[in-house]
């Protein structure tokens, strides 16, 4: 079979299961999109991509409440903040996850484009290459599709974001992409769960201490991230034939 055949029938195969899924859970409730991802569709396949932010407590939740040994990879860039790390931890013993994988930027390559860790400072985009986009890819082979914890009222591109997509060769599951804000509180106090403690102070969306700051819009979530920037996503969420070049 030529190649162009092969990959025209693949292409075809991943559109008609899609609209499949898309078309059965399109309004479905997140824990039902979680259990059909994690024990239909992808039973050894899949991962959680999670950043321990401002909500990403609801979705380790519901998560633990089906398969608490859920591959999670936390991409351990060297910039989080103190208090990210420390949530991590409690997270992981409160919710007894424990399939949670630290991953970190190649040292060798950080010596060489950052070696001082100011990167941040003047090529934003070529550090979350460095630090997230890079290192992910790797984290990512041997699953056929992965969790993340975006929703549409992140605005921005993520407004038209489906339930499940496809790029960059995986598919993505996002159950929570017709959540609201008060959804996301609504679980949490439900629960009793842990708050990151940074959500006082103001952040609502928590990535890398250089680039997030305590949002100064109430109807921006993410206003704080990359603030004053053009730059509204670190990359990982982006087709990789959009992505800056950066190295």
């Amino acid at each position: 079979m030529p190649y162009g055949d092969s990959a025209i029938r693949k292409s075809e195969a991943t559109e008609a299961r899609l609209a499949r899924l898309n078309g059965e859970l399109r309004d479905a409730s997140a824990q039902t999109v979680l259990r059909a991802a994690m024990i239909r569709e992808w039973p050894e396949g899949l991962t959680y991509v999670s950043s321990f932010g401002a909500e990403s407590v609801a979705m380790l939740a519901l998560i633990a409440d089906v398969k608490p040994d859920l591959p999670i990879i936390f991409l351990e860039t060297g910039m989080h903040f103190p208090q990210t790390l420390d949530y991590k931890d409690e997270l992981i013993e409160k919710l007894g996850l424990t399939g949670v994988r630290e991953i970190p930027p190649s040292e060798t390559e950080r010596k060489v484009l950052d070696p001082k860790n100011n990167l941040w400072k003047s090529d934003p985009d070529a550090c979350c290459a460095l630090r997230k986009v890079r290192p992910l890819e790797p984290a990512l082979a041997g699953f056929e599709a992965w969790i993340t914890g975006r929703k549409r009222f992140h605005g921005g591109a993520r407004m038209t974001l489906p339930v499940f997509e496809f790029a960059n060769g995986r598919y993505k599951v996002n159950p929570l992409a017709n959540w609201t804000p008060e959804d996301v509180e609504i679980l949490i106090r439900q629960r009793n769960l842990p708050r990151h403690p940074l959500v006082a102070q103001g952040y609502p969306s928590i990535g890398c201490w250089p680039c997030t700051k305590p949002s100064d819009n109430p109807e921006d979530p993410r206003a704080g991230r990359w603030a004053g920037q053009q730059k509204t996503e670190c990359g990982l969420h982006v087709e990789k034939t959009e992505r800056p070049r950066v190295f």
